[in-house]
């Protein structure tokens, strides 16, 4: 898969961007001393960005920031788990939820920093409504994405959900109706979707705005279809809930919750990552 990693220019001293597994013999977080490590693991585009542009903030604070990159929506939470990273950002409330419920993960919400709309991308369509009978639409296999697609679907006018379905809950098994008789194929890893589209592999793909950037796209010129930004999947700062207090993650939240940071999320990707405001 081509990867195209986006070069924000930011650095700092004594942050360290680390590829591979941490760990450096330092203190880590909420250890007590007065120099901290805090490891914190993150997709690469836009989450591992947005947190270099807050890195040197916290190295005035005495925290060195250390940042694991994963194209995974799996490893960041086992990582959390087994404490091998002390944080991670990357994924959404609904999939936060969804993990602890299935795995037994002791996490907690430390606060929603961005929104990254979900999109369907077409080489062959301008227009969800212009899809054909019969059309294939490649979907990630995250449960929690099954709900944003047919949501959107259902905003489109394609399909009708069940009447009563929560819609962060919703499934392709609650399509009561289909009149174009849509062909859904939902057994794709999301990392994978943007290659699928640029093989013209389907009618419409979707792809999370993370793997469309990290690859290229722009969210909000290529698209053909755009989730609603007032959507609840945020992405939120995940740790474990015996460091719900922990300082050093609590004052990352809080820089990444900044308007400066605001600023810099909207004016790096031009409303395809979009803040939060609490």
């Amino acid at each position: 898969m081509r990867n195209k990693k986006w070069i924000t220019g930011i650095a700092a001293a004594g942050v360290a961007l680390v590829l591979g597994a941490c760990g450096n013999g330092g203190e880590t977080a909420g250890s007590g001393s007065d120099e901290q490590v805090l490891r914190v693991g993150a997709s690469n585009v836009p989450h591992a960005e947005i947190l270099e542009l807050v890195a040197p903030k916290l190295e005035e604070d005495g925290i060195t920031l250390e940042i694991e990159t994963y194209n995974d929506y799996v490893i960041p939470n086992v990582a959390l788990d087994e404490g091998d990273i002390d944080a991670n950002y990357f994924q959404t409330i609904p999939y936060f939820e969804s993990e602890m419920e299935e795995n037994g993960y002791d996490f907690v919400n430390m606060g929603s920093i961005h929104i990254e709309p979900l999109g369907a991308y077409s080489q062959d369509y301008a227009s969800l409504d212009e899809l054909p009978e019969g059309a294939r639409v490649l979907v990630p296999n995250s449960i929690t994405d099954h709900a944003r697609v047919v949501t959107i679907l259902e905003a489109a006018g394609l399909v009708t959900l069940e009447e009563g379905v929560e819609k962060t809950q919703a499934s392709f098994d609650d399509i009561v109706e289909n009149p174009r008789n849509l062909q859904f194929e939902y057994d794709y890893d999301p990392a994978l979707m943007p290659t699928m589209y640029e093989q013209g592999e389907g009618d419409a793909v979707f792809i999370n705005s993370n793997f469309a950037v990290d690859n290229g796209l722009n969210p909000v010129e290529d698209a053909i279809a755009l989730e609603d930004p007032t959507s609840p999947y945020a992405n939120i700062v995940a740790a474990r809930s015996e460091d719900a207090e922990n300082e050093a993650i609590q004052r990352l939240v809080e820089e990444l919750q900044t308007p400066e940071t605001q600023e810099f999320i909207l004016e790096t990707w031009g409303g395809a990552v979009i803040p939060v405001t609490e």
